[in-house]
């Protein structure tokens, strides 16, 4: 059934549950989220308080059993939540994405244990994920980590050393999943590990100076000798690069819906903008020139979302979706970017300045092209599946 939000959206719901949540996410973003966005990204605030809000509220462990603490939703219903949080701010948005993908290796593969040991907590107790791949010199190239765990004695403590980078939420998680290296050189010698927040010997550093996202703490993570019980390893040894691989397939998706979220609200600051601002006798809404341009901000929104949906709804089918999430992350973002930046050209040199949203969504969409795969190497990985790997 389709419905239409009070923005126009027209959204197809599976259920009324689904359609209920909804509701409830936008009520959540008109009163507490959207009228203090602006002040607090501004001031460098992370909202913890909404994201406690949101676990209360069940929206943090949406697509999540819930034998577990989860909502057990399907994904098309999961992304058009995260959407709206997306448009509300992106800050909060971005960060229930990056926490679902923390929680992604545990309830995916580890043991029945571990699942009931730290997974209710994580979807709906109020804790905090971080996500932690990323290295100084393993970006792009993640196989090439070089944070270590290595065994203490047999069967015992595993001993972690590195240092973590773009760590979303570093330095104010309250778990972190984390990829280390167990093995050889490569793919296959990496582990992933359950980490307490709190655990001895880790530390962050101070969170960068970024351009936009600015109430998203970034920081690097530093292991010394942080150790790590070895039931807190998730899956099999050396299979850590493939469990991160698996969670980015679906984190891709919530930056695709995050990028969506943000497209939608530049447009409609830009629509509610040119109707009021008039020039020559009229609002420059009437001009053919700018109507054409909101035209096609609408069409990149329209296109966004239902590509993301697409995948997500292969995702939902059990069928394979790798190279519709690339797709979907790489067309949404690099719209958003656009979009933005057409929004701020709407509004002419009050777009340019920060008494209204569209410079801060400009300057925070170009972040999602970068996040969780820059757009290249989702080409790349698109290619892959066109024509196969690279010859060598």
């Amino acid at each position: 059934m389709a419905d239409s939000t009070p923005d126009g959206v027209e959204r197809r719901l599976p259920t009324d549950e689904a359609r209920e949540l909804l509701a409830l996410t936008r009520d959540i973003a008109r009163r507490e989220i959207a009228p203090r966005a602006a002040e607090e990204e501004a001031a460098g605030h992370f909202p913890r308080e909404l994201f406690t809000l949101l676990s209360r509220s069940g929206l943090l462990g949406l697509p999540y059993d819930p034998a577990y603490g989860g909502g057990g939703q399907p994904y098309e219903v999961y992304l058009q939540v995260l959407e709206e949080l997306a448009a509300a701010r992106l800050t909060v948005g971005l960060g229930v994405s990056v926490h679902s993908l923390s929680c992604h290796a545990l309830a995916r593969y580890g043991t029945e244990e571990q699942r009931a040991a730290h997974l209710p907590a994580m979807l709906g107790g109020g804790l905090l994920g971080a996500y932690c791949l990323s290295e100084p010199n393993a970006g792009s190239d993640a196989a090439a980590v070089r944070t270590r765990a290595v065994r203490d004695g047999d069967g015992g403590d595993w001993v972690i050393d590195g240092t973590k980078a773009w760590i979303t939420h570093g330095g104010i998680a309250d778990f972190c999943t984390v990829m280390a290296r167990t093995g050889d050189a490569g793919a296959r010698g990496v582990t992933a590990f359950l980490v307490p927040g709190n655990a001895p010997g880790l530390s962050a550093a101070p969170p960068e100076r970024k351009m936009g996202m600015k109430g998203s703490p970034t920081a690097q993570l530093h292991f010394d000798g942080v150790r790590v019980p070895d039931e807190r390893r998730l899956g099999a040894e050396g299979q850590g690069f493939a469990i991160a691989l698996d969670a980015l397939d679906s984190g891709r998706l919530g930056i695709a819906a995050c990028a969506v979220g943000l497209g939608q609200a530049a447009l409609d600051e830009a629509v509610g903008y040119a109707k009021e601002r008039r020039q020559f006798g009229r609002p420059i809404a009437d001009f053919q020139g700018l109507r054409f341009l909101l035209a096609d901000m609408a069409t990149q929104v329209e296109a966004g979302r239902a590509l993301y949906l697409e995948a997500a709804r292969l995702r939902d089918e059990g069928r394979p979706f790798g190279r519709c999430a690339a797709m979907a992350k790489l067309f949404c973002t690099d719209a958003a970017m656009r979009i933005t930046t057409d929004a701020v050209q709407v509004l002419g040199g009050y777009g340019y300045t920060a008494d209204f949203p569209v410079e801060r969504y400009l300057r925070e969409a170009k972040m999602l092209q970068i996040v969780e795969g820059t757009n290249q190497i989702q080409r790349v990985v698109i290619a892959r599946h066109l024509v196969g790997p690279e010859s060598r």
